[in-house]
């Protein structure tokens, strides 16, 4: 029997969470790569809600990588709005720190954008009910990040 969706998501999200290793180095399982696996979630607030960079508005830390997951309800889709108090290390392509975000539940479902600078991202419109964010942040040249609320609407 396979597995039910959900399972393989929650499953997937605790794997992207466990820790990122930079530049072929691996980490050791210390107290900060713990941390990392806090900076992620998996959400489905039927209300909508709000999710922030680590620290935020204060710096992020380096060396992190979170994934946030938003699922609205069937037939519904997502909005996604960052505030204007918004700053993500700026670098060419968005190469270093950067927020992707993707439209469906997985790391390879079909990119919406990637984000890096001091000029907040426009609103973001799922064409399904899951949204797939990453938050990234290399080991140098920290920022204040990124506040973002989302809501849902009728969809398809």
């Amino acid at each position: 029997l396979a597995k039910p969706f959900p399972v393989v998501v929650a499953s997937l999200i605790i794997f992207h969470l466990s820790g990122a290793t930079k530049k072929g180095t691996e980490k050791q399982a210390t107290s900060e790569t713990q941390k990392s696996v806090q900076c992620g979630t998996w959400t489905k607030h039927a209300e909508g809600g709000i999710f922030t960079s680590p620290n935020y508005p204060s710096k992020y830390p380096p060396d992190r990588e979170c994934i946030y997951i938003i699922e609205a309800a069937p037939r519904q889709c997502i909005e996604l709005y960052f505030d204007e108090k918004y700053s993500i290390e700026p670098s060419w392509e968005c190469k270093f720190d950067h927020i992707e975000v993707r439209d469906g539940p997985f790391g390879f479902s079909p990119i919406i954008g990637r984000f890096c600078g001091q000029q907040n991202p426009p609103v973001i419109k799922s064409s399904g009910r899951f949204l797939w964010i990453k938050f990234f942040a290399d080991g140098e040249l920290e920022s204040m990040g990124f506040s973002a609320r989302y809501n849902f609407t009728p969809g398809y």
